[in-house]
C-alpha cells in the first residue's frame, strides 16, 4: 500500500512508514488540482495544516483508507467526505500540547511587560523606559482563566502555577472526579461566566466547531474585567475579531495576543494589527522543533498500525 506525505514533516515520518512495509511518496506544495490528480493512487495521506483535504479532492480518493493529521486540529480535512469514501481520519492529540502551552505563556509575558513594543521602540532608536515601565505588570498573584481544560489547558495550568498565578478553568465535560483531580493540581473548575468575569488573563483552548465559533463575542468581552488580557492560541474564529478590536480600542481590554485568525494566513489584512496593545504571531503554537518531530513520528506509527495491522488510534468522529 502507498502513502502520500503532502506537507513538510520530519524525515523520520517517511522512514517509519517504509520500515512498516508501506510505499511512501513525499510531495510537498502540491496545488489542489495536482493533489486531486494523484490522490487516487494512495491508500494513505498524511498532512499537517497546509494541505486542504476538501470534499472535491477526496472525491478522487478512490483507494483511500486513512488520512493522518500530524497535529490535533482537523479543520483542514473534510472528515465527513473522508468517511463517505470509507477512510478514517486520525490526529495526534497531545503531541504539541507543551509547545502551545509555552507559546501561550510567552505571549502572556509579552503583554504583561510590553516586550514586543519595547523591542520595536528600542530598535527604532527610542528609549521609552519611563513610558513602558508604567505599563508593565507582574503576573505573580494574578488569575489566569483557561477556557477549555484539555491537554493543552492542563499543560498551561502547570506552567502558570509555576509562575505563582491563581488558575481557574472552564471545562463543560468535567465531571466531579475531573473537578476533584483539577483541584488537587491547584485549579478550580468553574462556570464559564465566573471564569470570564474573574480572570486577569483569559486564554482559549477549545476546538473550532459550530458551538464555539465566536464564543468570545462582544457580550463575553463585556463581562471581562476592565483591564483584562485575552489570548487565543487555539483556532481562528473562536474570538470575534471585530468585537476584540473595539474592546482594545476603547481600553476595556488592556491587551490581547493571538496566534490564529479568522482569515487564516491572510491575517496581514486584519485591523487588529493597527492596535498598539495587540501582539500577534503567525500560527506558531505547534511549531516547535520538538513538537513537530513528536507528531510526525506519532502519525507515522498510527498509519502503519492501521494500514498494516488494522489497529486504529485517535480516530476523529465524522
Amino acid at each position: 500500500m502507498k502513502v502520500l506525505i503532502s506537507d513538510d514533516l520530519a524525515p523520520e515520518c517517511a522512514e517509519i512508514l517504509k520500515k512498516g512495509g508501506l510505499e511512501v511518496d513525499v510531495k510537498v506544495g502540491l496545488k489542489p488540482e495536482e493533489l486531486k490528480a494523484i490522490i487516487g493512487n494512495y491508500e494513505g495521506l498524511i498532512v499537517r495544516s497546509a494541505t486542504k483535504a476538501t470534499a472535491d479532492i477526496l472525491s478522487a480518493a478512490v483507494k483511500m483508507k486513512a488520512i493522518g493529521r500530524a497535529g490535533a486540529g482537523v479543520d483542514n480535512i473534510d472528515v465527513k467526505a473522508a468517511a463517505a469514501k470509507g477512510a478514517i481520519v486520525m490526529n495526534t492529540p497531545g503531541g504539541n500540547s507543551i509547545a502551545v502551552a509555552e507559546l501561550t505563556i510567552g505571549l502572556m509575558m509579552g503583554m504583561a511587560r510590553t516586550i514586543p513594543q519595547a523591542t520595536a521602540s528600542t530598535k527604532a532608536g527610542g528609549w521609552d523606559k519611563k513610558k513602558l515601565a508604567k505599563q508593565g505588570h507582574e503576573v505573580t498573584g494574578k488569575t489566569l482563566g483557561i477556557i477549555g481544560y484539555g491537554r493543552i489547558g492542563h499543560e498551561l495550568a502547570k506552567r502558570a502555577r509555576g509562575l505563582c498565578m491563581n488558575v481557574i478553568a472552564y471545562e463543560p465535560a468535567a465531571d466531579e472526579a475531573r473537578k476533584a483531580a483539577a483541584a488537587a493540581e491547584g485549579v478550580k473548575i468553574l462556570p464559564l461566566d465566573e471564569v470570564v468575569s474573574t480572570a486577569d488573563y483569559i486564554s482559549f483552548h477549545v476546538p473550532l466547531m459550530d458551538s464555539t465559533r465566536h464564543m468570545c463575542d462582544a457580550a463575553m468581552i463585556q463581562k471581562m474585567k476592565k483591564g483584562a488580557y485575552l489570548i487565543n492560541c487555539a483556532r481562528g474564529g473562536i474570538v470575534d475579531e471585530k468585537a476584540l478590536c473595539e474592546a482594545l480600542h476603547s481600553g476595556h481590554l488592556a491587551g490581547a495576543a493571538m496566534d490564529v485568525y479568522e482569515a487564516g494566513d491572510c491575517a496581514h489584512e486584519n485591523p487588529l494589527f493597527a492596535e498598539p496593545n495587540f501582539i500577534c504571531t503567525p500560527h506558531l503554537g505547534a511549531s516547535s522543533a520538538e513538537a513537530q518531530e513528536k507528531v510526525a513520528l506519532q502519525i507515522a506509527e498510527q498509519m502503519v498500525d492501521y494500514l498494516v495491522h488494522g489497529k486504529a488510534a485517535n480516530v476523529v468522529k465524522a
